[in-house]
């Protein structure tokens, strides 16, 4: 195998080629930068693949489930609806850890949904399960920071033994540099995103066997654990499709073999990757196609043709800009936050000249720097994942989306960094001022990493702390509200308790504003008014959600709380309506049922009682 040659820095000991010593650095570094998640709760797409997942709380039971259906079927299916992402989302490995580990927290029967799971407005008869399943997060984060620590570990591996082959101390720079990225605090501190960590893990798994074999052609098992590896890169998360160009790429840059020996080579991987594309058509089907007007998952609905693909160029070279500078950040990025571009606007054309740079890079540089090409195409394809160009992911951008190509990234700064060093500094010294130029680096990420870790204990903490910087958003807004007003009924203080439950109500309306066939919005408004006791408001919004979504299974709970509050007050013939619409919704209710018969009961008093006291006056 032909190696990577370096030149200025010598041998400045053992510690400098000890991969245990460098493996146990990039460890520490993770677990420390990461410590302080341990022990934070839910927060953002947790509720959605953890939290409200039936197949996770069944445990073992649950993992056929789990590996036979998309990522979100069950949340969709609670909600009476498909899942609702263009092209779907197969990716059940991580999921199926999660399933793991709710059978050894404790498991739940199948087709038995805990209270965490209840779709209600009574927070706090899901109180006890809701702080069992919060304690379980903790040992989630513990989890999700060690197999961090695994995955940079296997990198490190990769780094060494593939790219930057007999060439320590760059390898270890470009793993610390991946490392403690703020830019990782989503990927890391969110539960759900283990799926890009358990992605990088493999992928460098694959790497490393496929080297491997090519070493050492009589060892048959190293093929068979290449491919094992690539499968279940491809069961984390899509963005393994990308090493059907990196892996023949890296062949050709690092071993110098012919191109279409590299492209035999890696036949065996293209046959995992037509078994996995079978397998995610005959369980997903066909791709979605985007809705049109639903801003939530089609950020793009709004803008013509020209402003979408101007946008998703202008916006491309955020990732790069937050590589760079990881400040602020964010949680979402949607509608509205990123305004809608057009070829008029010089980013645009910036974003194009950089990229197109980059293109030129990968050809300039195959036959003379195999690192840096290697690293620009490992950046550009798995940006071509995410930046909508070749898939609408519904999402303008995300943090957590830019985890792989900021492997190419970490390893071309290192380089440079690397080069520089044995350029610049004085003979003798390079190795220090390197690790000191290093010791700056991760003492800046590791304040910004730590600092960022706090926003992400839950959701309250995150969106209230995001709308500060994404002010703009369709999603922030909408997670905002939605926290406030279930997080109301914990306030003590009335006065506070209304003015925050308004505020949650001026962002909804705000929201609604940006979209006016939003289900959601007029869902959790309609909480907020039921809470302020605004009951008129609230069945306004109820029966705008009939309109838009009748089979909601929300509705039939809702009506009913605004047939009760009518009752209360004695409002007979509002309760009626109200329950009416319930039972009609749900005429198998016999608690509706009942309610009905007696509101009625007391309607025929009331007007009785009415008409008693005419008949008297006329007297």
């Amino acid at each position: 195998m032909t190696t990577n040659t370096h030149e200025g820095l010598q041998d400045n000991g053992r510690w400098y080629h000890d991969f245990r010593l460098h493996a146990f650095v990039v460890a520490l570094l993770a677990l420390v930068f990461y410590a302080n998640t341990f022990q934070h709760e839910y927060a953002l797409d947790d509720t959605v693949v953890i939290v409200s997942n039936e197949f996770v709380h069944e445990g073992f039971a649950g993992i056929p489930d789990i590996l036979s259906k998309d990522a979100y079927f069950s949340y969709y299916n609670q909600l009476n609806s498909s899942n609702q992402l263009q092209g779907g989302r197969y990716r059940p490995l991580s999921i199926v850890t999660f399933a793991v580990e709710q059978q050894f927290f404790g498991a739940t029967p199948k087709g038995v949904k805990d209270s965490v799971m209840t779709l209600g407005l009574d927070a706090r008869n899901e109180a006890h399960y809701q702080q069992k399943f919060i304690h379980e997060m903790h040992t989630r984060h513990v989890l999700n920071v060690i197999w961090y620590m695994l995955a940079v570990v296997v990198l490190l591996y990769f780094l060494r033994y593939v790219v930057f082959s007999g060439n320590a101390l760059p390898a270890v720079i470009a793993a610390v540099l991946f490392t403690v990225h703020p830019l990782h605090t989503e990927v890391v501190a969110n539960v759900k995103s283990r799926d890009e960590i358990m992605s990088v893990l493999f992928i460098a798994l694959t790497f490393i066997a496929a080297f491997k074999y090519r070493e050492h052609r009589e060892k048959k098992w190293l093929l068979g654990l290449g491919l094992l590896s690539y499968f279940l890169a491809f069961l984390s998360k899509e963005y393994a499709i990308t090493l059907l160009v990196l892996l023949p790429l890296s062949f050709c840059l690092f071993r110098k073999e012919a191109v279409s020996k590299a492209v035999i080579a890696s036949l065996p991987y293209v046959a995992v990757a037509v078994v996995y594309l079978l397998i995610r058509w005959q369980i997903i089907g066909p791709r979605n196609e985007l809705s049109d007007t639903d801003i939530q998952i089609n950020p793009y609905a709004f803008a013509s043709h020209t402003e979408k693909v101007a946008t998703e160029i202008a916006t491309s070279l955020n990732y790069l800009k937050l590589l760079i500078f990881p400040h602020p950040l964010s949680s979402d990025y949607s509608y509205n936050q990123i305004p809608y571009n057009d070829f008029g606007n010089a980013i645009v054309w910036l974003s194009l000249l950089v990229h197109g740079g980059f293109v030129f890079g990968i050809v300039y540089f195959f036959k003379r720097n195999a690192i840096i090409c290697f690293a620009i195409a490992f950046f550009l394809l798995n940006l071509l994942m995410v930046n909508n160009f070749l898939f609408d992911i519904g999402a303008t951008m995300g943090e957590r989306l830019i985890f792989h190509s900021s492997v190419g990234f970490a390893i071309a700064v290192a380089w440079l960094l690397y080069q520089l060093a044995t350029r610049v500094a004085p003979p003798g010294k390079r190795t220090i001022i390197s690790l000191v130029c290093m010791a700056v680096i991760v003492v800046l990420s590791g304040y910004k990493t730590i600092t960022r870790n706090r926003d992400w204990k839950n959701d309250h903490t995150l969106f209230t702390r995001d709308i500060t910087v994404s002010p703009n958003s369709f999603l922030v807004n909408v997670n905002v509200g939605t926290v406030i007003i279930n997080g109301s009924d914990d306030e003590p203080d009335t006065a506070k308790r209304r003015k925050d439950i308004r505020y949650a109500v001026g962002l909804f309306t705000r929201v609604l504003g940006m979209q006016d066939n939003y289900v959601l919005g007029y869902l959790n408004r309609s909480v907020g008014y039921l809470k302020l006791g605004e009951l008129d408001s609230m069945v306004m919004d109820l029966d705008k959600v009939r309109i838009l979504y009748p089979i909601d299974p929300r509705l039939p709970n809702m009506y009913f709380h605004a047939g009760d509050k009518y009752f209360r007050r004695r409002q007979y013939e509002k309760a009626l309506v109200e329950f009416n619409a319930a039972l009609a919704l749900n005429p198998r209710d016999t608690e509706v049922q009942k309610a009905v018969k007696l509101t009625g009961e007391q309607l025929l008093k009331q007007n009785n009682r009415a008409g008693d006291n005419i008949g008297n006056g006329e007297k």
